[in-house]
């Protein structure tokens, strides 16, 4: 209701980029039958305003009469992406970033796994991670052929997980489950699991999604940064780079209350850090713009860099978060001279703005599930 607004908002911030996502459960909502009215909306007001927007295609969800445990599961999905890949060139829209699917690993262990979102499975998270790793993969090559210059993101959690010293052989165990946030990466890029259908150029640009809960003690409460065993997240970026050679941005991140300036700092500092050795960390998205209601109980989540709307469509902004983006931006613009040597697909990789800020869709393991050039700031939203 308040695209264009919003839209204005964030340009008055210098903020020209977000990530939205399609919401496929609402375009399909009868099989075989496209209904892009939507999504329209939000996209003829970012192309009015000039704004860029990064798509995902599936953000947790799907139409109701699909089993996405099925065979069927990639046919419907690549369908899908094969209509929103021509309605966008129809309709002129100039989309060309995408990703095809948000977070495999965290749909997988929080939906085939333990059973708290959609399709609410328990230990089938393997089977859902290779199902979905699947629709990805034929996806991608329908937005590479339909889309000129496509660029695909994966968006996947950084996570790091220590043993509890109480319990014998607990680190090694820790260990196994940090190693696993690669799996899905490593899977739609062919490394792993081939028959899959993944290729190196399905994986083009890593998202990292990291929140202020993505380091814990297995099994037990999340690490503090004051704690020793808590990672640095520049080192954490540089183990993605040096695993993958693969440019990569913040996909996501925030935290709520009055922790969202310092986190946000705390995230553009390490950022900052880890491009002073050549990383290529291409920007951060800010998640969400906009408080949201939470995921499973309503209530009003203040994680945002602005609140709900009134019913003239203001909405009031977090000042402290606020002025820590003006910094930053200024900050980053002001050393925007680092050179990289990167081992990319593609060479024009670019994003419109300069390092900067993206406002994103939700979710990672550390996000309360009761809520939701070198770089760009961008915003995610939650239309």
């Amino acid at each position: 209701m308040y695209a264009a607004q919003d839209y204005q908002r964030l340009i008055d911030l210098g903020i020209r980029t977000i990530r939205i996502a399609a919401r496929w459960h609402l375009i399909e909502q009868a099989n075989g039958r496209f209904e892009f009215e939507c999504l329209a909306g939000i996209l003829d007001a970012a192309k009015a305003a000039g704004v860029e927007v990064m798509l995902d295609l599936l953000h947790f969800g799907w139409p109701d009469d699909i089993d996405v445990f099925s065979k069927n599961f990639s046919a419907r999905f690549s369908r899908f992406t094969y209509e929103l890949a021509r309605y966008l060139k129809r309709h002129d829209y100039g989309c060309r970033i995408f990703a095809p699917i948000n977070e495999i690993s965290f749909l997988s262990w929080a939906g085939g796994d333990r059973g708290f979102i959609n399709p609410c499975a328990t230990d089938r998270g393997n089977e859902l991670k290779r199902n979905l790793v699947r629709g990805a993969a034929v996806s991608s090559e329908i937005l590479l052929n339909e889309i000129p210059d496509a660029r695909l993101i994966a968006p996947e959690p950084l996570i790091h997980i220590v043993g509890d010293p109480d319990i014998p052989g607990d680190e090694t165990e820790a260990k196994m489950y940090t190693d696993a946030q690669y799996q899905a990466w490593d899977m739609l890029s062919g490394r792993l699991s081939p028959e899959l259908g993944g290729k190196p150029e399905y994986l083009d640009i890593l998202g990292v999604n990291f929140y202020d809960r993505n380091q814990w003690v297995h099994n037990s409460e999340p690490l503090s940064r004051s704690d020793p065993r808590y990672r640095p997240l520049r080192e954490m970026l540089k183990s993605v780079w040096l695993r993958y050679r693969r440019p990569m941005f913040i996909s996501e991140t925030g935290t709520e209350d009055c922790a969202r300036a310092e986190w946000f700092n705390y995230v553009c500092d390490e950022v900052f850090a880890a491009l002073a050795e050549r990383i290529p960390v291409r920007g951060i998205c800010l998640y969400p713009i906009v408080n949201h209601p939470g995921w499973d109980d309503d209530r009003h989540c203040h994680n945002g860099l602005f609140d709900y709307a009134n019913t003239e469509g203001h909405r009031e902004i977090y000042s402290p978060l606020a002025e820590a983006l003006k910094a930053q931006q200024q900050r980053f613009a002001a050393n925007n001279g680092f050179i990289y040597e990167c081992e990319e697909r593609r060479l024009n990789l670019s994003f419109s703005s300069p390092v900067g800020l993206c406002l994103s869709a939700a979710s990672t393991s550390n996000e309360p599930v009761c809520a939701s050039s070198p770089g760009i700031f961008c915003g995610g939203t939650n239309y």
